[in-house]
């Protein structure tokens, strides 16, 4: 057995910004640059000299334009990293920078780093969502959707099929959005961002919190997947830009570099799920990581699940019964943004951050990925 560990040892974002070409306030930002800027601080931040990283880890779904030819060593380079620095780029669709989390802990448990760097970058309002799936017959092999009937669907049709299943209501959903906002707004006002944030193209805060939110002016939304349906803009996450990052290690290496690491990687899982639900698969890998941990529910303090829907975290609640309290207490993608490749990474970010802040021993972080996946990483503070 390893006797090696993963840490983390820094952990930065960018403000997520609302992802409108030409809007948002990092909209003319190019992606490369957007994450060039996070892995700056990070190396800052860490004092650490980035010829030590052996590589950097990086998700992004839409690998396509500016974000096309390997982002991870353009953006590397666009920071000034030495050219000795490799770089990868991943896709697990929304969960591709906590895959890179787990890649990179695979490797420094393995012995094939001592220091890396896992993050991600997403430019929703350059390069659009699904700009790399067009040409041809499309990204689906005629035997895959043989196998389903040509019943595949798009994502918010699955929320759809969620409400559905667990007879969540238009309100419930509504709900859990008016919190979001409410959260993140007050998490903003209190400083509790202010360690993770690197000020990005004059914006230091998240641009997409909607102060004021209330269920009224929910109702008012009409729903975009379903005439009769439950989902609408408001209790569903935001096309956005952003860029997050983790500097990771082991404890040996931590130490011969003068670094206190914040928290280690302790237990990992990922789960494959009915790709036209899709969107359930955090209920099984949630059971999967506790399971592999050894950990039972009670001992996670805190819970970072993506809200790509309401539905989705309303599910999951339902299933494994989590306090719905120590559930983004910080506010969700609903009200802080969805920057696809980038948001593993920031919700990392967030959750390493609080748990130092608040001193909570375990942390528990899953997010669905489009096909029908799920990641989820329990972390253990140090």
């Amino acid at each position: 057995m390893s006797q090696r560990d993963a840490v983390i040892v820094e952990a930065v974002r960018t403000p997520v910004g609302v992802g409108k070409p030409g809007k948002g306030a990092l909209s003319g930002v190019h992606p490369g640059d957007l994450g060039a800027h996070v892995l700056e601080n990070l190396v800052a931040r860490a004092e650490v000299d980035p010829a030590v990283v052996d590589d950097v880890i990086w998700g992004t779904v839409s690998q396509v334009g500016e974000q096309a030819f390997n982002a991870a060593r353009n953006t590397l380079l666009a920071a000034g990293f030495p050219e000795s620095v490799p770089g990868t780029t991943i896709d697990r669709q929304c969960g591709s920078s906590q895959q890179a989390v787990h890649f990179a802990a695979a490797g420094l448990v393995a012995g094939h780093y001592d220091v890396v760097v896992a993050g991600g970058t997403e430019s929703m309002s350059r390069v659009p969502m699904f700009s790399n799936a067009q040409g041809g017959d499309g990204p689906f092999p005629t035997r895959m959707l043989a196998r389903y009937d040509n019943g595949l669907v798009p994502q918010g049709i699955s929320a759809e099929m969620i409400a559905e299943r667990w007879g969540l209501s238009r309100r419930q959903l509504d709900e859990i959005a008016v919190a979001s906002h409410e959260r993140a707004a007050q998490a903003t006002d209190d400083g509790l961002f202010s360690a993770e944030i690197v000020e990005t193209a004059g914006l230091s805060a998240d641009e997409g919190i909607r102060r004021g939110t209330t269920l009224e002016t929910l109702a008012g939304l009409r729903t975009v997947f379903k005439e009769d349906g439950v989902v609408t803009a408001g209790n569903a996450s935001q096309i956005s830009d952003g860029s997050a990052a983790l500097l990771m290690t082991t404890s040996e290496r931590a130490a011969a570099l003068g670094l206190t690491p914040i928290a280690r990687v302790h237990s990992v899982a990922v789960s494959g799920s009915d790709p036209i639900i899709m969107l359930t698969g955090v209920i099984p890998a949630t059971e999967k990581v506790l399971a592999r941990s050894g950990l039972d529910l009670a001992d996670i303090g805190a819970f970072e699940v993506n809200e790509a829907f309401a539905s989705v975290v309303a599910a999951w609640q339902i299933e494994t019964g989590a306090d719905p309290k120590l559930t983004n207490a910080q506010g969700g993608a609903i009200a802080l943004g969805h920057p696809l490749g980038a948001s593993g990474a920031r919700l990392m970010t967030t959750l390493v951050h609080r748990m130092r802040r608040d001193g909570i021993r375990y942390g528990l972080q899953t997010m669905c990925e489009g096909g029908g996946m799920a990641n989820a990483t329990i972390l253990e503070l140090l």
